[in-house]
C-alpha cells in the first residue's frame, strides 16, 4: 500500500514488527468503515464497538479524537478505512507480557465498487458448510482471528453468489461471512443472537436503533436456518455495503421488501445528518 494511506502508531509506514502479537496470535481487534467526503460514517458506534472489543481483550482503547485525526490524514475524501489495534510486539509464548505497547494501525483503501443493482434488486446467497465454533467470551467481538470467515468465503468462486450464510453447530443462523443478517416476518424484524459466536457490526447496531426509533418491532433471537424459508424479507448489513436485500437462497426467492427499503432509507438519512 501507499505509505500515505497507512499510519502505524501515527507514523506513515506500511510495516509492523514481525513479533507483533496481532500477527503471531490474532491478539487484537479491528473495525472497517466508510469515509464519505472525509467524514467517517456512523463513527460513534464504530468507536464504541472498537473500545468494547479492546476492553474485552484488556487493551487500552485508542482515543476517539486521535483516531479521527489519523483517519483524516489517510482518508481525506472517499474511502474504506480500517483500524487495527494489537497488543504489540513481544517474545514467544501465549502469556501476555506484564507490560506491552499496543500497536495502532489506521489505513485507507479506495471506495468499494459494488454494482448498484445489488442494493436495488438484491443478491444471491448460499449456506456455507463451515460451522462456527462457540466461544461466549469473545462472542460479538471483531478480533484479528477471522480464519473461520476466510475458510467460509473460500467455499465458493461463483461470481453470481455474493455472500455465504454461516450457522453454529445447532443449525442456528449466525451471520454472513462479511455481514450481519436480518429476517423479517409479519412485520417483525429479527437478527441472530451473538452471545455464543459471531461479530456484532456497527451497522447492525445502527439498524436495530433506527428501526426501534421508527417504531418497528425488532430484536435479537435464535433463528433456525430452516426458518429462513418462511421469511417475508431477508437483508444483509455491514458498514461498506449498507443494506442488501437477499434475492435468492437455495430454492427460495424474494423481491426487495418494504422493511429492507425502509432500512436503506434510514441509513442514508442517518449518514447525511452528522
Amino acid at each position: 500500500m501507499d505509505a500515505g494511506t497507512v499510519l502505524v502508531d501515527g507514523e506513515p509506514r506500511d510495516a509492523i514488527a514481525a513479533s507483533d502479537r496481532g500477527l503471531a496470535f490474532g491478539d487484537g481487534v479491528f473495525r472497517t468503515l466508510r469515509v464519505q467526503g472525509g467524514r467517517p460514517l456512523n463513527w460513534a458506534r464504530h468507536h464504541e464497538r472498537l473500545a468494547a472489543d479492546c476492553r474485552l481483550l484488556r487493551l487500552a482503547p485508542p482515543d476517539s479524537n486521535l483516531l479521527l485525526r489519523e483517519l483524516a490524514r489517510v482518508a481525506p475524501g472517499e474511502a474504506v478505512a480500517k483500524i487495527l489495534v494489537t497488543r504489540g510486539a513481544a517474545g514467544r509464548g501465549y502469556a501476555p507480557p506484564a507490560t506491552t505497547r499496543a500497536t495502532r494501525v489506521v489505513m485507507a483503501f479506495p471506495p468499494a465498487a459494488h454494482p448498484p443493482e445489488r442494493a436495488e434488486a438484491g443478491v444471491r446467497v448460499r449456506r456455507c458448510d463451515l460451522v462456527l465454533s462457540e466461544q461466549p467470551r469473545l462472542a460479538g467481538a471483531k478480533t484479528l482471528n477471522r480464519l473461520e470467515n476466510v475458510l467460509a468465503r473460500a467455499e465458493w468462486d461463483d461470481a453470481s453468489i455474493h455472500e455465504g450464510l454461516v450457522c453454529d453447530a445447532a443449525g442456528r443462523l449466525v451471520e454472513g461471512t462479511m455481514s450481519n443478517v436480518f429476517v423479517v416476518r409479519g412485520g417483525v424484524v429479527a437478527t441472530p443472537r451473538l452471545d455464543r459466536c459471531g461479530v456484532a457490526g456497527a451497522q447492525r447496531a445502527r439498524v436495530l436503533a433506527l428501526l426501534a426509533q421508527y417504531g418497528v418491532t425488532c430484536g435479537e433471537s435464535d433463528i433456525p436456518y430452516e426458518g429462513l424459508a418462511a421469511a417475508d424479507e431477508v437483508f444483509l448489513t455491514n458498514s461498506v455495503i449498507g443494506a442488501w436485500p437477499v434475492a435468492s437462497l437455495d430454492a427460495r426467492t424474494w423481491a426487495p421488501g418494504p422493511v429492507t427499503r425502509l432500512v436503506q432509507r434510514l441509513i442514508r438519512e442517518d449518514d447525511a445528518r452528522a
